[in-house]
């Protein structure tokens, strides 16, 4: 069951509409094609109430009401009359599943209580509604009050019931409790049917969900990219992972594929981010940044394990960065159809390893260019060095520029005023030549390109056009700032020239 509508809406600060409730549900249904799915607390809101409405009408039309759940409350009618109107059929009741939370929140003794749960699902029952029970801090009740656990579950043999939801409430158990509690309660009631429902607070929830299910339990409640109360739930892709990985006895018909994109929906629809590196549905978990992995990845697949990105729809892909290596960019230049010749290989690795020195990452996207500036500059001999310059803009005043440049081994210094900084660079550029009497280039096109979908990080490409004594040429910068990139691009001109 998929509770990320429910428990995964308790997630601090997150809010779905009733568009994006059905949304998310359809998808959860049709396409990555969880059992059930839980959408809702009953009572909450009028707009919870909308939401439940759509999704129970689109389920209804689609033969699909049966797996569509509503969490609600030991209140009497109230619950039970908002199913009703809401068009739900199946609650998960909640009751509580320890002594300490009966005794110091309810004020209640078990048997009030269980007469009270009891008088709920009859009554649930003559309006047609199916009955699921969750049993609210059943892991301490397991550690603490194990007597009133199983008293309880004693009496809920003789309701009519569906399943009994076990909720790890606080997040505390390890894998060795869950292994214990499990194993005791499918063995003393070997007709129940049992669900797991963890939460993360140690990051045991996938761990402790693969203890559940080898201890013989029946279902087992997950959120999409963990979300939920607190550090939220056991995640519903790595759970699956795990069990399809690890446990031979166990089918699911969650659909891997299917996983990522609706980890991305519900990232977007949510606001609330998702690491990089999360398992599964994070963006780093399929990219191999180190060169050493890049090389063994061509040498038999030393450096794979069965998460294969392809079993999510996704694709493996080498970082390009100080610590990539020749291999990586092998791969890189692999995949986009690029043969370099070994000197030019070590010329362009260079590159990216200075880059990578100065910004986190190099994109694939950006490959092209830097190979495109490492052949430009290889035929460039550098008689003229732009050895410091500093730039300044402010709201009001003139952009300006301060340059220190090389020539020949002599040093020049000037400053200058423009309509921007570069213009500013250039007009100090200008004052260093007017002195040796060597007239300048004409500026006559200059072009920025950036990789498709580049972020504001991304290597910038600036290709400037000069006329020169009737000759046209091109030179071109690279570098994530295009100021810089233009200033590059000019200095490659002056050693031209």
């Amino acid at each position: 069951m998929d509770t990320t509508l429910r428990d995964g809406e308790q997630t601090s600060g997150v809010s779905f509409s009733a568009s994006e409730k059905l949304t998310i549900a359809q998808l959860l249904l049709t396409e990555v094609r969880v059992d059930r799915i839980e959408i809702a607390s009953a009572r909450v809101s009028a707009g919870e109430f909308e939401a439940v409405k759509k999704i129970t009408t689109w389920a209804s039309n689609n033969n699909l009401l049966d797996r569509v759940e509503v969490l609600t409350f030991v209140d009497g009618e109230t619950s039970v009359n908002w199913m009703v109107d809401a068009g739900a059929k199946v609650m998960n009741l909640l009751t509580k599943g320890s002594l300490n939370h009966l005794t110091h929140q309810l004020k209640k003794t078990p048997e009030m209580h269980f007469a009270e749960v009891k008088q709920v699902i009859e009554l649930a029952n003559a309006k047609g509604i199916i009955c699921n029970i969750y049993l609210e801090d059943w892991s301490n009740g397991m550690r603490n009050s194990k007597e009133y656990v199983l008293q309880y579950l004693d009496f809920l043999q003789h309701l009519p019931i569906k399943r009994i939801l076990l909720p790890d409430t606080l997040g505390i158990l390890t894998p060795s409790e869950v292994t214990t509690f499990i194993s005791e309660l499918v063995a003393r009631y070997p007709t129940a049917h049992f669900d797991f429902h963890a939460h993360n607070d140690y990051d045991l929830g996938t761990a402790n969900i693969l203890a559940a299910v080898e201890a013989g339990i029946h279902g087992l409640h997950l959120t999409i990219n963990g979300m939920g109360e607190r550090a939220g739930n056991a995640p519903l892709a790595s759970a699956i992972a795990v069990i399809n990985d690890y446990v031979e006895s166990v089918e699911t018909s969650v659909q891997e594929k299917s996983l990522y994109t609706v980890s991305k929906l519900v990232e977007t629809f949510s606001g609330f981010r998702i690491p990089a590196n999360k398992p599964v549905v994070g963006e780093n978990v399929f990219t191999q940044t180190a060169g050493i992995h890049a090389d063994g990845d061509k040498k038999n697949n030393l450096y794979h394990n069965n998460l294969m990105p392809e079993r999510f729809g996704r694709q493996r892909s080498y970082a390009l960065g100080k610590t990539s290596g020749k291999a990586n960019i092998e791969n890189n230049l692999q995949q986009l159809g690029i043969l370099l010749s070994d000197d030019d290989l070590k010329r362009v690795t260079q590159r990216i390893i200075e880059l990578g020195d100065r910004k986190e990452m190099v994109t694939q996207a950006d490959l092209p260019y830097i190979i495109s500036d490492v052949l430009d500059s290889n035929t460039i001999v550098e008689n003229v060095q732009i050895v410091n310059y500093v730039l300044s803009h402010a709201k009001d005043l003139r952009p300006s520029a301060t340059i220190k440049l090389q020539i020949d081994g002599h040093v020049y210094e000037e400053h200058a005023q423009g309509d921007g900084q570069y213009d500013a660079f250039v007009n100090a550029l200008k004052k260093i030549y007017t002195q040796k009497e060597i007239e300048l280039p004409l500026l006559t096109d200059y072009t920025v390109r950036i990789p498709p979908g580049g972020k504001s990080d991304a290597l910038c490409e600036t290709i400037i056009t000069w006329l020169h004594k009737d000759k046209e040429f091109k030179t071109r910068g690279l570098d994530s700032d295009q100021t810089v990139a233009a200033i590059k691009a000019t200095e490659k001109m002056l050693n031209i020239i």
